[in-house]
């Protein structure tokens, strides 16, 4: 199966494009210098001399630099080195976050899943499979009180996974209104995905959700569900 969506994705040119275009984004978001930095911490440990020689800076300039990725919580201290032949010194590293800052092929694994998926087994057993995926992660949602609170329950789990949600009081229910999708990369182009959060949503209100996200051409998917009272 794994050789299969090698496959699959190696075959999908615009995928590659893809990947291989987001390689600026790292430099975009933090800046030249910053991101020369998270690279060389993503390869190894650094002291701030070490990582000084390797960008061609002082070490005063290094550490400012490094001092705002601390702060932004791309960054984290990581021990001493003592074999400096001095004073120890402090040692650097990646952190969570900042792993999470360089590009990251989920979105062309997913989408090459969904469609092999489709080719094997079909639309309807791929749905239901990503309809499971959206119920296990509303398994930790809260489903306490009216159908109101139920709502706003179902709203944070999709801004948990990156979405961005308003909730609209309509006069059949409730409306879950997104501004973008965060699963934008795929659903544009196999839909099928949108099924993942509406299962989410149906498990977490336990009400009848009706999908209405959308899909214009040329503009950003948008998440939208409605939720019968």
């Amino acid at each position: 199966m794994l050789c299969q969506v090698i496959t699959v994705i190696t075959g999908q040119s615009s995928y590659l494009g893809l990947f291989w275009g987001m390689s600026k984004w790292l430099a975009t978001l933090t800046g030249e210098t910053q991101g020369k930095l998270l690279r060389l911490l993503r390869r190894s440990r650094q002291t701030i001399t070490g990582l000084a020689e390797a960008v061609g800076l002082t070490d005063n300039a290094v550490r400012l630099h490094i001092s705002a990725l601390r702060r932004d919580g791309f960054v984290e201290d990581v021990g001493t080195m003592r074999d400096t032949g001095g004073k120890p010194a402090r040692l650097y590293g990646l952190s969570r976050e900042g792993e999470e800052l360089f590009p990251k092929a989920y979105a062309q694994v997913l989408q090459a899943l969904v469609e092999e998926s489709m080719r094997r087994d079909g639309r309807e057993r791929t749905v239901e499979l990503l309809r499971a995926i959206g119920s296990r992660l509303a398994a930790s949602a809260p489903r306490a009180g009216d159908v109101k609170h139920r709502v706003q329950a179902a709203a944070a789990a999709l801004r948990g996974l990156g979405a961005d949600v308003d909730i609209q009081r309509t006069s059949e229910g409730w409306r879950l209104r997104g501004y973008g999708c965060p699963l934008a990369a795929v659903s544009a182009e196999t839909p099928e995905v949108c099924e993942l959060a509406k299962a989410l949503v149906e498990e977490i209100t336990g009400a009848a959700v009706t999908e209405c996200c959308e899909r214009g051409e040329g503009d950003n998917p948008r998440c939208a569900f409605a939720i019968a009272d």
